[in-house]
């Protein structure tokens, strides 16, 4: 692969000529900000339920934090690219801007309540009343509806023409869009992965963005392309983000301990090879006596040492990845002492964190009020003649009409109308529809 390409600045649809002073991956950044898919994330869970005393991320601070960790990342990456290869100087003059779109878009396509959404969604399909449609839509249709995929399902809200939209969807440069792939491939015939980021239904300006970026089929026989390289930055700073941020809304919210927190965070310094580390953390200390600043000092520390290490990973495999061979993520190549600690933060999180009963009673709410709506919507798109349906019908935004009689376009039109919505308006719908005031 080469950077003239992997930076292509063409879009989806061919918009009129431009004489903004941006560029135009700051555009891409700046429509994604202004749009109001990127606003709902406001109101769409990161972790922990929404309402409450204690302020806890949200999809859209999350989207955020991950887009500024990711812009640091490709300078980072970028500078020290420059140093070894000076000839790439020019052409690796824009990633920071690539990499921080693509993060800020990354959780767009996420449904109400995260992936216990996602998985409300596919259940729906595998297990229950939605097994009747498997026969009415292709293999591979049927495919991306048994296991529903965010990432998947953010690539079509920015590529989709909804009824009455502009053509290309949001039309954001195939560079930005490459970038946000992180699985480069179908739900159906991809070699058993369990993610994926191209529904049937975007199949072919899924190939679009491929070709123009110039980036090969690495695996013929199951449609595997390679990564876009920036993509693993955009991972990298989403992974660096949920661990770290997770532990301290847990901290926050009294479900993880200070003492847990902090030996976590301070798990990745070397106490042999990095005591200033450790001296300058007395010293704050010695001056703030507040566990929540302590805990956010640790955590700004961290991610800068993260940030460096992440990019030197990219740097030191950077012949694979941009020959598309590298396989795995960035943080999966860290240094083992590094690695140490983040499995060991990993598995404070997931026994602590992902299996407290607040974060549990959300999965469960996302699956009986998906799992309602699903119900609701779908019967009434296949049975639109009868009072009730016509009249729940008349509450589906005009955007979100089925263009054809097809069934799987049918389905993805309430798809697309249920994964667009914020936790909050899902649960209002549920207890309106069910008469609960």
């Amino acid at each position: 692969m080469n950077w003239s390409d992997l930076l292509s600045t063409k879009r989806c649809a061919s918009p009129h000529k431009s004489t903004d002073i941006r560029t135009s991956f700051q555009r891409d950044y700046d429509r994604i900000v202004f749009s109001s898919a990127f606003r709902r994330l406001q109101n769409k869970t990161q972790v922990f339920p929404l309402p409450g005393s204690q302020i806890v991320h949200n999809r859209l601070t999350h989207s955020l934090e991950v887009a500024s960790v990711g812009r640091s990342i490709a300078r980072m990456a970028s500078q020290k690219l420059t140093e070894l290869y000076p000839e790439l100087g020019l052409s690796l003059n824009e990633i920071d801007s690539v990499v921080s779109a693509a993060c800020l878009a990354h959780d767009l396509g996420n449904p109400p309540f995260g992936h216990s959404g996602e998985n409300a969604i596919s259940s729906y399909f595998k297990d229950g009343e939605g097994r009747i449609f498997e026969n009415q839509v292709l293999p591979a249709q049927w495919s991306d509806l048994i296991a529903f995929e965010g990432n998947a399902n953010a690539l079509r809200l920015l590529t989709h023409q909804f009824v009455g939209r502009r053509p290309g969807g949001f039309s954001l440069t195939a560079a930005t869009l490459a970038t946000l792939i992180k699985y480069p491939y179908h739900s159906f015939d991809n070699g058993r992965r369990k993610k994926y980021n191209v529904f049937y239904s975007e199949t072919s300006v899924f190939e679009w963005i491929m070709k123009e970026c110039g980036i090969p089929k690495i695996d013929v026989a199951h449609g595997v392309y390679a990564r876009h390289p920036l993509s693993y930055l955009m991972e990298s700073a989403d992974d660096i983000c949920y661990l770290i941020l997770d532990m301290e809304d847990a901290h926050k919210r009294g479900i993880v301990s200070t003492e847990a927190v902090e030996h976590c965070f301070l798990s990745f310094f070397n106490p042999l090879k990095e005591k200033e580390v450790f001296d300058h953390k007395n010293q704050v200390y010695n001056d703030v006596t507040d566990v929540n600043e302590r805990v956010s000092f640790l955590r700004a520390t961290l991610i800068n040492k993260l940030v460096n290490a992440v990019s030197d990973v990219f740097v030191q495999h950077y012949g694979e990845i941009i020959e598309g061979t590298f396989a795995g993520s960035l943080i999966a190549c860290l240094p083992d002492f590094e690695k140490k600690a983040l499995n060991q933060c990993r598995d404070t999180s997931v026994q602590g964190i992902y299996q407290h009963p607040s974060v549990v009673k959300i999965e469960l709410t996302g699956f009986n009020v998906i799992g309602t709506l699903l119900h609701d919507f779908i019967n009434a798109v296949m049975k639109p003649n009868s009072a009730y349906n016509r009249r729940l019908l008349s509450l589906m935004p005009k955007q979100f009409e089925a263009k054809s009689n097809d069934t799987y376009v049918k389905i993805q039109a309430v798809l697309d109308f249920i994964s667009n919505m914020t936790d909050l308006y899902a649960v209002q719908m549920y207890k309106d529809l069910r008469g609960i005031e």
